[in-house]
């Protein structure tokens, strides 16, 4: 009993909150994706940046199955390159259905996994709680990539604070 106390006064965020926190931060890259004329989001760079939709790919290739690989334990591939046929409604129906999946194995993560020891993607070595804040830094490093295309081609982001 002693040990889940300790546990639970160093704990500082719940793992519900935790989801939270990466669902809007989710949500708001949603939005971004939105805001991309249909073209542009396929098509546009800057500096030889990849597209931003190249970046999304990759963000879905890590999203679900990085959480289920967590939930599971079962070694998942790590796919950059989904078939999305150009189209802007096909990532965001991919994007909404790696949410759901992240909802659906989220819950089946228990509080004392979070200190475990993992190589996520059978590559990446850390904790869990590390690997989910991987996931989540480097969705927002891309989000603040494509706000930037959204600027140069003259389109507003939408407001990073509203998750």
């Amino acid at each position: 009993m002693e040990s889940t106390a300790n546990t639970l006064l160093e704990q500082v965020i719940t793992p519900s909150e935790l989801l939270a926190h990466r669902q809007g931060h989710r949500g708001l890259t949603r939005r971004a994706i939105e805001a991309f004329p249909e073209e542009a989001f396929f098509s546009y760079s800057i500096g030889g940046m990849r597209t931003f939709a190249d970046m999304v790919m990759e963000l879905l290739g890590i999203a679900g199955p990085g959480i289920k690989e967590i939930a599971t334990g079962e070694v998942q591939k790590l796919i950059e390159e989904v078939d999305h046929g150009n189209k802007k409604a096909k990532i965001l129906e991919l994007w909404d259905e790696a949410t759901d999946e992240i909802n659906s194995y989220w819950v089946k993560i228990k509080p004392e996994q979070f200190q475990q020891n993992i190589k996520i993607f059978g590559q990446y070595e850390g904790t869990v709680w590390s690997s989910i804040f991987y996931f989540i830094d480097n969705e927002i490093h891309h989000r603040g990539q494509g706000f930037v295309y959204l600027r140069a081609l003259g389109i507003e982001p939408p407001f990073f604070y509203e998750r």
